[in-house]
């Protein structure tokens, strides 16, 4: 499988690069708006070729699927200009700025006959795995409530765009609401209707929120609360499903690391859930891979993306108007 890179991007680097090629993948190209910077991170990572253009580099026709990393605001046009030169494509969250782009850019894939796919890596996490394991086997009854904890300080090599350019895409809502949003609908199998929420600058955000707390209604009743930020350094991530018969209690489990733990509580009293400590990102490489060769899906398709999306984007609503916001899933 022949990839090209939309983004010299720090996750590339530190995340997908090493994946692509774990799953058997040839990286062939990488794209930056800056032409040096092009070439000095292809050079780095010991890629051919370092392009300026995204019409050159999909022109040259060596190319089979597209990772997708730079900021917001640029997925929806280069997704499209990359499914129009038939390449398949696998997009960093948010997918687009509004539900709208997201829903044509995955619907292009899907007429194109290409596979389209997000990348949400924490349904990929063996503690995840686990974690929505017990639960559709009914281990702690029907659900009750969801409490996620995703509080976390923005590391210094991540800040920039995120804490100060709402055009770009920054702020924590459509950075980490879109984690927190496909991971609830993993685990539970179904998706918010209406959110109420507030917003914050409380330390790093510039004209864009740093903090976020939402509370979220589900089909089946149960409730859903979340905390995202930007600015506490002392928080630790952490997930609670609370059911019928029991509870699950994770800790340090919203990373993109391998690790966590998970209690698992019940009348017949506490136990640890096992769960593998495989690397996240080549599990979706894997499924990418096999996806495009007619087996399966990827781990988050285009759906997928479009519904944390959507969420993100109610949650958002919320904030700004202070009402209750239905969450406008596109029609997908």
């Amino acid at each position: 499988m022949r990839w090209g890179l939309i983004g010299a991007s720090n996750i590339a680097a530190g995340h997908m690069i090493g994946a692509i090629r774990g799953a058997g993948g040839d990286i062939r190209s990488v794209l930056s708006s800056d032409a040096d910077r092009a070439k000095a991170y292809a050079a780095e990572h010991g890629i051919a070729h370092g392009y300026a253009d995204l019409d050159a580099m999909l022109a040259a026709d060596d190319l089979d699927a597209v990772y997708i990393s730079t900021t917001n605001e640029k997925h929806f046009p280069q997704a499209m200009a990359a499914i129009a030169a038939g390449k398949h494509v696998l997009c960093e969250k948010p997918l687009a700025m509004d539900v709208a782009d997201a829903v044509t850019m995955v619907r292009a894939a899907e007429d194109a006959g290409l596979v389209f796919g997000t990348n949400h890596h924490l349904r990929n996490a063996g503690t995840h795995l686990a974690i929505r394991e017990a639960v559709q086997a009914g281990r702690i009854g029907e659900v009750l409530s969801v409490r996620v904890f995703h509080a976390v300080y923005l590391p210094q090599v991540l800040q920039g765009w995120r804490l100060d350019n709402p055009a770009a895409g920054g702020g924590v809502i459509p950075d980490i609401v879109v984690h927190d949003a496909d991971t609830v609908r993993f685990h539970l199998g179904e998706d918010p209707v209406d959110v109420v929420a507030i917003d914050a600058e409380s330390g790093l955000g510039k004209g864009v929120e740093d903090s976020c707390m939402s509370v979220w209604t589900m089909p089946s009743g149960a409730m859903v609360m979340t905390h995202e930020s930007f600015t506490h350094a002392h928080a630790r991530t952490g997930l609670e499903i609370y059911g019928t018969k029991g509870a699950i209690v994770a800790r340090n489990v919203m990373t993109q690391a391998p690790v966590g733990e998970i209690l698992l509580r019940t009348d017949a009293g506490e136990e640890a859930l096992p769960y593998s400590d495989h690397n996240l990102y080549l599990r979706a490489l894997n499924l990418f891979h096999a996806a495009i060769q007619g087996q399966g899906r990827p781990a988050a398709d285009g759906i997928d993306g479009i519904k944390s999306l959507a969420v993100a984007a109610a949650v958002a609503q919320a904030a700004k108007t202070g009402r209750r916001t239905t969450v406008d899933y596109g029609g997908v």
